[in-house]
């Protein structure tokens, strides 16, 4: 009797290991396919917006159905710590598309294939394609914002920061149009690389094989003075954009010290920006008390004055 019980037990077990495996394999081809976008946007995936060296960089435009234009842009760059990461994943920012708001998501070359300043070269060039283009895509040239996480945030901060430098615009198409931007949305990005070791995380930021490191291409203790050239705070002015900067106060990963940095910079050149710290928050807001949709409440708050109330 002992003996088919075990057997009988043994068969409910495989049976709910079947149905565990199927359930994650389906939730990870739900998460590759993306979020469900609002009825009707029209979807226009992997536009070239520059070719460097044979190398096509593409982004994907996302248009809300029934909305008058010109629309105003939102201009997602991904995180991944600059070696990781995929234009594909908006989850986070897809909602603008409910609220009257064009979408794109930029891909552009991490740290595995080209280093600093690659990157931003890149996304600069994103967004001058975008607005060279802007009257074939229904999008209102003069109302660019920018959001990004995490490595996403280092970037799109670098963009408002360096709205009035030209050192990046080496791409072809940045002599088409701008690459200026109107507003900035920061989440959790670095800015100070050799401060962040400043407090102890998970991560080693000074290592050579840190994130940091690999996308300036050398341990970043060793050449401080090319370091600061990735640093938003270096190229604040008085003339930046309207930031937004949004940062976990438990962020192991890239701590809160980085915000506050930054903030201070923007605060001292008279920017209008503001500082919102996410209560226990961690790296990605894990742990805070706050929604997903109190969150996003604040960046559509943001968008909305910089880019409709104007």
């Amino acid at each position: 009797m002992s003996l088919i019980l075990s057997n009988s037990h043994m068969k409910g077990f495989v049976v709910l290991f079947l149905i565990f495996t199927f359930c994650l394999s389906l939730l990870a081809q739900l998460s590759r396919q993306g979020p469900r976008l609002p009825e009707g946007v029209q979807v226009t995936k992997d536009i070239v917006y520059e070719t460097v060296d044979g190398r096509d960089l593409p982004l994907d435009l996302y248009i809300p159905a029934d909305v008058e234009g010109p629309l105003s842009l939102v201009i997602w760059i991904h995180g991944g710590g600059w070696r990781g990461g995929s234009k594909n994943a908006i989850n986070r920012c897809a909602q603008v598309l409910n609220h009257g708001y064009a979408l794109a998501s930029v891909e552009y070359r991490l740290s595995g294939e080209a280093k600093f300043p690659a990157a931003i070269e890149d996304c600069k060039a994103a967004i001058s394609y975008l607005r060279w283009k802007a009257k074939n895509y229904g999008l209102d040239p003069d109302r660019f914002g920018v959001w990004g996480s995490s490595a996403g945030g280092h970037l799109v901060a670098l963009l408002g920061t360096t709205n009035d430098v030209m050192d990046f615009d080496t791409h072809p198409v940045t002599k088409n149009a701008s690459p200026v931007v109107q507003a900035v949305c920061n989440w959790f990005g670095p800015t100070d690389f050799l401060r962040m070791n400043d407090v102890t995380g998970r991560i080693d930021h000074d290592a050579p094989d840190s994130p940091e490191s690999l996308f300036m291409g050398f341990p970043i203790q060793d050449h401080p003075e090319k370091v600061q050239k990735a640093n938003p705070i270096t190229y604040v002015s008085s003339s930046d954009p309207p930031m937004l900067i949004m940062h976990g106060d438990d962020d192991q990963s890239v701590i809160y010290n980085q915000s506050e940095l930054l903030y201070s910079a923007l605060q001292q050149a008279g920017v209008s920006s503001h500082l919102h710290r996410v209560k226990n928050g961690g790296h990605g807001f894990g742990g805070t008390y706050e929604t997903p949709e109190m969150l996003f409440g604040r960046v559509l708050k943001f968008f909305d004055k910089e880019l409709k109330d104007i």
